[in-house]
Formats: structure tokens, sequence, C-alpha cells
């Protein structure tokens, strides 16, 4: 929780420094946007990491089925590099851009999702 508080309030200092230079310079509150934008990045992957290291164990009970974890971290992971990708795009004024991206990773987390649906398909199968 404590480190939830302190990256908040790095992004709502990085802001505010944006916006003090927005009217004059604005290429440095990109340049501000962005820079804080990759701190918190590198914040979130170290909980990603945790995350990880807690899915391993969930990994034991699976028996069998540890390429549907994998599936799901593709999956979280296109989404979250997508999400990142496109409000980068947004907030620098290149919304077509960061539209594309975000379709992009849509098809990228259909496609990744396919053995899953090929698998209910195969089971539904079997019944028959």
């Amino acid at each position: 929780m404590g480190e939830l508080v302190k990256i908040s309030f790095l992004g709502i200092a990085g802001v505010l420094l944006a916006v003090q230079f927005k009217s004059q310079k604005p290429e440095y509150a990109i340049y501000i946007g962005l820079g804080i934008s990759v701190l918190i990045f590198a914040c979130a992957i170290r909980q990603v990491e945790a995350v990880i290291s807690r899915l391993d164990r969930i990994r034991e009970y699976l028996d069998g089925a540890e390429s549907y974890l994998s599936i799901l971290l593709k999956v979280i992971g296109i989404t979250y590099i997508c999400e990142f990708s496109a409000g980068i795009c947004r907030d620098a004024g290149y919304q077509a851009a960061a539209g594309q991206i975000e379709v992009l990773g849509k098809l990228s987390v259909m496609f990744a999702g396919l053995p899953v649906l090929f698998a209910v398909i195969e089971q539904i199968q079997s019944f028959m």
C-alpha cells in the first residue's frame, strides 16, 4: 500500500511539473510525461515480478496445464504494453497512433487466446 501511495504522488508531481512547462515549452512537458511514465512503468514491472513468483506456486497445482498460465501472462503483458504505449501516444497528441496500438493489442490478445479456444472445442467434441 505504501508503494502505491509513493508512485501515485510521483505521478501527480510529474503531471504538475509538466503542466508548468506546457504553455512555454510543450516539448519539455512531453519529455517530463514520458520520463514519469517510464519510472512508473518500471515500478509496475517490479510488482509484476512479485506476481509471477506467486504464479509459480499456482503452476505446481495445474498438473500439466501450465500452458494456460503462460497464455494468461502473455495476455496480461500485451495488455499493459499496449496500454502504456497508447497512453504515451495519446498524451503527445497522436490519437490515431494510439488507436492503432490498441487495435494491435486487441488482435494480439485474440491471437494469444486461440489455443484456449481450441482446447475448449476439443473438450466439447470429446463429449459428443
